[in-house]
Formats: C-alpha cells, sequence, structure tokens
C-alpha cells in the first residue's frame, strides 16, 4: 500500500530558522531545486571577556599570572629524566572537586 508519492512531498522547514523561505514557482514549473535563501545571522548569546582574556588576545606581553616557569622547568627536566611521578588518586580528587564546584555553580 503506497500512501503518497515522495516527489510530492515537501521536506518540512528547518527548526533553527524562523522565517520561511520565498516560495519560486518557476524553479517548481522547470522541475528543478530553488536556491537556498542565505541565513540570516542572528545574535543568541553574549560574551563579555576579562580584561586579562582582552590584554592576552591582543597580544600583551606584559600580562602576568599564575605562570611559574622554575615549576614548568622542574617539571620538564623530571619528565626528561625520567623521574616525573604521576600522583592519580590525587588527580582524580582535584578532577572530583573542580566538578563539583562546577556543577554546584550550576544550579545556582
Amino acid at each position: 500500500m503506497k500512501i503518497g508519492n515522495s516527489a510530492d512531498l515537501t521536506p518540512p522547514a528547518p527548526a533553527a530558522s524562523s522565517r520561511a523561505a520565498p516560495t519560486d514557482t518557476s524553479a517548481k514549473a522547470a522541475g528543478t531545486a530553488p536556491a537556498p535563501a542565505p541565513a540570516a545571522a542572528e545574535a543568541s548569546t553574549t560574551v563579555a571577556l576579562s580584561s586579562q582574556a582582552t590584554a592576552l588576545l591582543s597580544g600583551d606581553k606584559t600580562v602576568t599570572g599564575d605562570f611559574d616557569a622554575e615549576k614548568v622547568e622542574r617539571i620538564a627536566q623530571a619528565i626528561s629524566d625520567g623521574k616525573f611521578e604521576i600522583n592519580a588518586p590525587a588527580i582524580a580528587d582535584k578532577l572530583l572537586a573542580n566538578a563539583r564546584e562546577v556543577l554546584g555553580k550550576a544550579q545556582h
């Protein structure tokens, strides 16, 4: 049992678009699909950057942060020497604490 002809069916409009595309009857008569309408850019959210992030993006080399070059050098040397030890339980504890903090902020 055939319910409908696939050529007679029109595809549903995309869910993201709130406007219907204009109908081109000449394209339908010629048997060709109409050209897709260009997507309109609509703002869905706003983003605010901190002053430090803005300075980093602008290439400001004077931005200071929590970077400890000596600690990085010690860790790099320990890795090179094969002496760097990974404390898996400490990493797991910190990951769980971070997840709890993020989830706690999301619920408020």
